[in-house]
């Protein structure tokens, strides 16, 4: 299962906007998910942006990094 929200442009923006908190995250290609995972979401996309894994993305904030593992085992 995905997340029910909408996707944002994979760009440095976004980046600056994700908040320097746990969550999950998925990366997509043209609205299709080509990668998710779990850490503090600045950090995240920052790497992901730099190597150029997707073109969007969207996330869930988490509580600690125990709830964001459980949000992936969620979503997977």
């Amino acid at each position: 299962m995905t997340l029910r929200k909408r996707w944002r442009d994979l760009d440095r923006g976004t980046v600056g906007q994700a908040p320097e908190r746990y969550g999950y995250y998925e990366l997509g290609t043209d609205g299709d998910v080509v990668d998710r995972g779990v850490g503090v979401l600045r950090d995240e996309l920052k790497e992901a942006l730099a190597y150029g894994r997707a073109d969007q993305v969207r996330w869930e904030t988490a509580t600690s990094k125990a709830h964001a593992d459980r949000l992936l085992a969620d979503h997977e």
